[in-house]
C-alpha cells in the first residue's frame, strides 16, 4: 500500500468538468471526506452535447457548499485558464473536462481536438507554470482499441485506437508522461470503464434506452447483445479518484541526471464484465420498480438486435490490480445495485409512468 503524500486539508482543488456527470459527483464527495477546510475551484463551460439542465441541476446542488466556487471557462481558451492558476493557485487538479463519446467523434471530430488535446495542453501547462502537487487526469478503457488480450492491464500496448475519442484520451497520457518528464509534474491518468449511476450522461446507453422504453420506442442492442461491458459505479470511481489525488508519485533522479517521470497510469473498472443482454434485463427490471415504466410493459417487442457499430468493442474489462495493491481498494457496486439508484433517480427526476 502506497502512503499518501498529499494533504488535501486547507488546499484548493481545481476540477474542470465539475458540471459533468463524474466531475459533480467528485466535488459533492472531496467535501464529505475532507470538510469545508477544502476550496474546489469547479470549471466548466457547459456544452449542449446533452441536455443542459442536467449540468445546471448538478451545480445547483455544489452551491451548497460555501467554499465551492464556479468558474464558466472553456479549458480550450488558454489566457481563461492561465487566469484561473494565477487567481486560486491550486495544489491538485483533476482534469475531468472532455468531450466525451465514442460515436459523436465520428461526426463531430473538431470538438474532440478542442476539448481533449488543446485544452488538455492549456492545464498541462498551467501545470508548469504553477507549483502544482499532483495532477490527475481522465483518460478511459477506450484507449484499448480493439485489443484481444483481457482483462486490460495498464502494461498493454495500446497504440491501436478503433476511435478519435480513444486517440486523444491516448494522446493525453502521452503528453502527460512528456511534461512529466520534462517538468518534474506528478500526473496520474485514470482509465474509467463504462461510468453510470443517477444523473448521468444522457448519451449512455442505459440512460438513452430509458427514455426510448418509456416513450415507447424501441431500443436497438449492438453486436446483437453479444457485447460486454465493465459497467463501473460513479460512487466508485469518485472514490478512487480521491484515494488516487491523495498518492503523487514520487519524484525521483534518473542516471541521466533528468528527472524519471513521475507518472502513474491505473484502470478503474469494475473487474467483471456484463453481457448487454443481461445488463438490459437488469435494467428493465429496476425501471418496472421505480415504477419508471408498467409492470406489465412488453420488453420483447421493444427490442431489436443489430450488428456492432463503428468506434465500439466487443468487450471491457479492467485488471484492476495494480489499484488494488497500491491504494488498497476496487470497485465493486453490484450492477443491480447500481441501476436501482439510477432508476430511482430517473422517477424522482423525470416521473413516474
Amino acid at each position: 500500500m502506497l502512503q499518501y503524500n498529499v494533504k488535501l486539508e486547507g488546499k484548493t482543488i481545481l476540477v474542470t468538468g465539475a458540471a459533468g456527470f463524474i466531475g459533480a459527483n467528485l466535488v459533492k464527495q472531496l467535501y464529505k471526506q475532507i470538510g469545508s477546510s477544502i476550496r474546489v475551484v469547479g470549471v466548466d463551460c457547459i456544452t449542449d452535447y446533452y441536455d443542459v439542465n442536467i449540468k445546471h441541476e448538478r451545480l445547483k446542488e455544489l452551491e451548497q457548499y460555501e467554499s465551492f466556487v464556479f468558474a464558466k471557462v472553456n479549458i480550450a481558451d488558454k489566457a481563461a485558464v492561465d487566469q484561473l492558476f494565477a487567481d486560486y493557485k491550486p495544489a491538485v487538479v483533476v482534469n475531468l473536462a472532455a468531450q466525451a463519446g465514442v460515436r459523436y467523434s465520428i461526426t463531430n471530430p473538431g470538438s474532440y481536438i478542442e476539448s481533449n488535446l488543446i485544452g488538455f495542453y492549456n492545464i498541462l501547462e498551467a501545470c508548469r507554470w504553477n507549483e502544482v502537487e499532483h495532477l490527475v487526469y481522465a483518460s478511459s478503457s477506450s484507449v484499448y482499441g480493439s485489443n484481444k488480450k483481457v482483462p486490460y492491464s495498464t502494461d498493454d500496448k495500446v497504440d491501436n485506437p478503433v476511435s478519435l475519442y480513444a486517440a486523444t484520451k491516448k494522446s493525453n497520457e502521452l503528453m502527460a508522461h512528456a511534461y512529466s518528464k520534462l517538468y518534474n509534474i506528478p500526473s496520474t491518468g485514470l482509465r474509467f470503464f463504462t461510468v453510470y449511476g443517477p444523473a448521468g450522461r444522457p448519451d449512455m446507453a442505459y440512460f438513452g434506452f430509458t427514455n426510448k422504453l418509456r416513450a415507447g420506442q424501441t431500443i436497438q442492442i449492438f453486436n446483437y447483445g453479444h457485447c460486454k461491458r465493465d459497467f463501473t459505479f460513479v460512487d466508485d470511481i469518485v472514490e478512487g479518484v480521491i484515494r488516487i489525488m491523495q498518492h503523487a508519485p514520487e519524484k525521483q533522479q534518473g542516471e541521466d541526471g533528468l528527472p524519471v517521470p513521475p507518472y502513474k497510469v491505473y484502470n478503474i473498472g469494475n473487474n467483471s464484465p456484463e453481457n448487454l443482454l443481461d445488463f438490459v434485463t437488469i435494467l428493465q427490471e429496476e425501471l418496472i420498480r421505480a415504477q419508471v415504466l408498467p409492470s406489465d410493459y412488453d420488453f420483447e417487442a421493444h427490442k431489436e438486435l443489430v450488428p456492432m457499430q463503428p468506434g465500439d468493442v466487443p468487450v471491457t474489462y479492467a485488471d484492476t490490480t495494480p489499484l488494488e495493491q497500491d491504494f488498497g481498494f476496487k470497485p465493486s457496486t453490484p450492477l443491480r445495485t447500481g441501476l436501482r439508484a439510477f432508476a430511482e433517480w430517473y422517477a424522482r427526476y423525470y416521473g413516474k409512468k
